[in-house]
């Protein structure tokens, strides 16, 4: 209800960037983004109701975890410099330093984001499944991870505040 998933399948909503929130939510309603649960939720819903949805989620507080310890070396790394001898861009450019995002470029916020849903959506990214990221953006970044480099990341930005 606050926009904090109890399942760690599903995203975080609370805090997340009005226009983000706005843009998925059309895609899955168009067919641009496909996902079985969403899809039938977002196709009902007007442009009202996505434009409501979207201010009510990112007013909400997002709940952060914690990363995992083993994996915060690396994901710091990555996340803060990429990896330059495999052309994995940092995160930190485009999500902020806090992993807050940009709204204005419709770019998420990670900072709290349960780590089995991004992982996924890196993995989806990665596998060319998901793309609906501006100039290709985050399938090229997320082509050249690893799937350590993946999984550290994926933990890190669960913790990072």
């Amino acid at each position: 209800m606050d926009g904090n998933s109890a399942n760690p399948d599903w995203p975080n909503l609370a805090g997340q960037g009005a226009p983000y929130i706005e843009k998925q939510l059309k895609a899955f309603k168009a067919g641009d983004r496909q996902n079985a649960t969403m899809a039938p939720m977002a196709a009902p819903l007007t442009e009202q109701d996505i434009a409501d949805l979207a201010a009510f989620y990112s007013a909400q507080t997002v709940k952060v975890g914690a990363a995992e310890e083993s994996l915060v070396e690396l994901g710091q790394k990555i996340y803060r410099g990429g990896n330059p001898a495999s052309g994995v861009a940092a995160c930190i450019g485009c999500h902020g330093p806090g992993g807050k995002g940009n709204p204005a470029a419709k770019f998420p916020a990670l900072s709290g984001q349960h780590a089995k849903y991004v992982g996924t959506q890196l993995n989806a990214f990665k596998a060319g499944e998901r793309d609906n990221d501006a100039a290709r953006m985050m399938r090229n970044t997320a082509s050249n991870m690893s799937e350590q480099e993946i999984k550290s990341v994926a933990s890190y930005v669960q913790g990072l505040h």
